[in-house]
């Protein structure tokens, strides 16, 4: 999201304001010999308090509508999110959440990291007790219960190589050793508890759903793979979360092979949406990929990000890269190809959206390496703890979380500005089937109806859900 978000965190208080302004008044002083005033000059370099009053929020808090904000380190109490912006009257249980919280979890398989948390979540604010979320802001916890902090005393002093440990030393002077704080991939449950409840808005709403997969892990690729037609099921049907069988068993071995030596690797996720809203996104700096590729990089471990044809679409000419136009009786304007990836000019066009993230080798690995110590000394290092020998069976649901997020603030952001009044003729000749929040023509005769007084029980249809 925008840097210049308007939810910023003030941290000038009043006794700082305070201070300043007597900074800068002038000071009296008594001297033994002479009762007179000496003047003395304000310089700004003494006092910035004024120029650091305001600051962002700190980069713990994602979208603009519908905006998550996640808490917890991973060796502290818990972790968890609170989710502001959620539409009132949505049916949400906490079996939903615990779904997609249990697919992340860690110590499901040899590939993964041996810790054994349950992950389960409570829901502590935001849903009524019959199950309908009350549109104030959804807090979700998840106690932390298998914490071995005795693992991470070599890294209090050597700084793992790749990691976060000397950037966070750089950028706070300060950092929460065991369990790596917030750089652990236990941040991410907040992601996927608050991406659990966006998935359900996306499906209630538009019905869009979101699949990802492992489509690649060192230089095993999967090939025979049906975008149009895989489910869930094939995902989740062996460890590696890859619906090619063939493969999947490759990348399993090529995971095995550096797992016993001590070692890590990374991989590649590729994430498709199915029936995804059209007219999400804007042409300038809030393109939907940008923003797509925004969450994709803020995922824990991830370098790289592509949509569409990626970059090899750089190798084709435009006759063969463009996506030509055709009408569909049922669905309106398509395209007979899809190498946009479901956006173009920023802005999704109704086609299937597919993007590929890719994850770098687990940074933190019980092989001797070298390293510098917090006291600027050359030292060598041999981490202990338990770690993912591959995260990318477990960055699926994360990846999924994350592009349901951007979706559904997306969605809100085009229904506050675009359908608020109905639609023109063009827009539902291009749009097709667009799902709509309100009934535009109910909206219009209350409207009508209030010129010559208030129906009530109009404005109450024209404002409720299809």
């Amino acid at each position: 999201m925008p840097a210049t978000s308007t939810n910023t965190t003030l941290i000038a208080t009043t006794r700082v304001a305070r201070a300043h302004d007597r900074a800068r008044a002038p000071r009296r002083t008594q001297t033994s010999s002479s009762p007179r005033v000496r003047v003395e000059p304000f310089s700004t370099h003494s006092s910035p308090a004024r120029r650091f009053a305001v600051v962002p929020n700190a980069g713990n808090s994602f979208g603009r509508i519908f905006r998550v904000t996640t808490f917890g380190e991973s060796h502290g109490g818990g972790v968890g999110c609170v989710v502001d912006g959620v539409p009132p009257r949505l049916a949400l249980t906490r079996e939903e959440l615990q779904f997609e919280l249990d697919r992340r979890r860690p110590g499901q398989s040899r590939i993964t990291t041996p810790r054994n948390e349950e992950d389960s979540c409570e829901i502590l604010s935001g849903v009524g007790l019959d199950g309908i979320t009350l549109g104030t802001p959804i807090a979700v916890v998840v106690r932390n219960k298998d914490q071995r902090s005795q693992d991470y005393g070599e890294i209090a002093v050597a700084y793992r190589p790749s990691h976060a440990d000397a950037t966070y030393d750089m950028k706070y002077g300060v950092r929460a050793i065991a369990g790596g704080g917030r750089s652990s991939a236990r941040e991410t449950i907040g992601r996927v508890a608050a991406g659990a409840i966006a998935k359900k808005v996306l499906k209630e709403v538009a019905g869009t759903e979101i699949l990802a997969y492992v489509s690649a892990v060192r230089d095993v690729q999967a090939t025979n793979i049906n975008h149009e037609t895989m489910t869930m099921a094939d995902i989740e049907a062996n460890m590696v979360r890859c619906p090619d069988e063939g493969c999947a068993q490759k990348m399993i071995d090529a995971i095995d092979e550096v797992r016993v030596r001590g070692d890590s690797c990374g991989g590649v996720v590729t994430c498709v949406v199915r029936s995804p809203p059209r007219g999400l996104g804007a042409p300038a700096f809030d393109k939907l990929e940008a923003d797509l590729a925004k969450a994709m990089l803020s995922l824990p471990a991830t370098k790289g990000f592509e949509i569409g044809s990626g970059f090899e679409g750089t190798l084709q000419k435009g006759s063969e890269h463009n996506d030509e136009f055709y009408m569909d009786n049922s669905k309106g304007l398509r395209t007979r190809t899809n190498r946009s990836g479901g956006i173009q000019g920023g802005i999704s066009n109704g086609e299937m959206i597919e993007m590929k993230i890719a994850f770098k080798p687990t940074s933190t690995i019980t092989q001797a390496q070298n390293t510098v110590n917090r006291d600027g000394q050359e030292d060598i290092l041999k981490a202990k703890g338990r770690h993912d020998p591959c995260v990318v069976p477990r960055a699926v649901p994360m990846v999924e979380a994350m592009v349901a997020l951007t979706l559904v603030d997306h969605l809100m952001l085009q229904h506050a500005q675009c359908n608020l009044i109905g639609a023109s003729d063009l827009t539902n000749l291009v749009q097709g089937n667009m799902p709509t929040l309100y009934d535009a023509n109910a909206i219009a005769a209350a409207a009508e109806n209030a010129k010559g007084k208030m129906d009530t029980k109009a404005m109450s249809d024209a404002f409720s859900e299809d």
